[in-house]
């Protein structure tokens, strides 16, 4: 039985990941920390996570990324593993998630569903054979009018995963107001919706001359996210340091 702490439990992921793992045999819920502790749950919450009392084999994130340098601490000193799923992230903090990855486990991936992990594979490949083709790559993603950051770490992880497949050599457009001036061929192209309660869609197009190709993955429920954060937290528990992501949970 895996012995998780939900960091943000009070959240909307973090009361979908209590009642995931109620029906799960193979995990428990020993302890909670939110700001807000008035929510009723089955397990103690704790409004920062210094205060925790409780044993746990690991940690569950999904925060905000205000809580994640003191999170970093608690599980360096603790040893204790954490699956960070917090977006937003500076490049301060995934440098420290990089550090604190040298004393205990962190598994950090920019989207838990197992769809986007094997869409970002089958984009390498794409982009291998496409982009030396001379077609052009843009991509766009959709989210409900909550979301604070833009673009979503998602989009940045799947324009990331074609620009290594390219050698690193494309630069990425955020914005093409502000400048009038002829698209470069080596650039990719990112642009962010916000509106209603669109929980995540991610686009991703290849055009060329006289045909488009396009990868698209909706989460039509942020259950999928919950699931495969849980499924993080039983891979991840019992390691004792290193950088891990979703593919290595499943194993792409």
């Amino acid at each position: 039985m895996i012995k998780i702490m939900m960091h943000g439990c009070n959240g909307k992921m973090g009361r979908m990941i209590t009642e995931i793992v109620k029906n799960d045999e193979n995990a428990v819920i020993t302890a909670g920390v939110d700001t807000y502790t008035e929510t009723p749950n089955d397990y103690p919450v704790f409004d920062s996570v210094e205060k925790c009392t409780e044993d746990a084999d690991v940690v569950i994130d999904f925060s905000n990324a205000g809580a994640v340098d003191s999170l970093l601490d608690y599980c360096v000193d603790k040893k204790l593993p954490v699956v960070l799923c917090t977006t937003g992230l500076s490049e301060e903090q995934l440098a420290k998630a990089e550090k604190a990855a040298e004393k205990t486990a962190v598994l950090k991936s920019a989207n838990m569903s197992l769809g986007i992990n094997l869409l970002l594979k089958l984009l390498k490949d794409a982009a291998k054979v496409l982009a030396p083709a001379g077609y052009d790559i843009e991509l766009v993603e959709k989210h409900h009018n909550q979301k604070l950051d833009a673009p979503s770490g998602t989009a940045l992880a799947l324009a990331d995963s074609v620009n290594e497949a390219l050698g690193n050599e494309y630069h990425y457009v955020y914005d093409r107001s502000t400048v009038r001036q002829k698209r470069d061929a080596k650039e990719i192209g990112i642009s962010a919706l916000r509106g209603g309660t669109i929980v995540g869609e991610h686009e991703v197009i290849f055009a060329g001359t006289d045909e488009v190709i396009e990868f698209k993955h909706t989460a039509y429920s942020r259950s999928v996210f919950g699931k495969g954060a849980v499924e993080a937290a039983k891979f991840l528990a019992g390691k004792e340091s290193g950088m891990y992501d979703m593919s290595d949970v499943v194993g792409l």
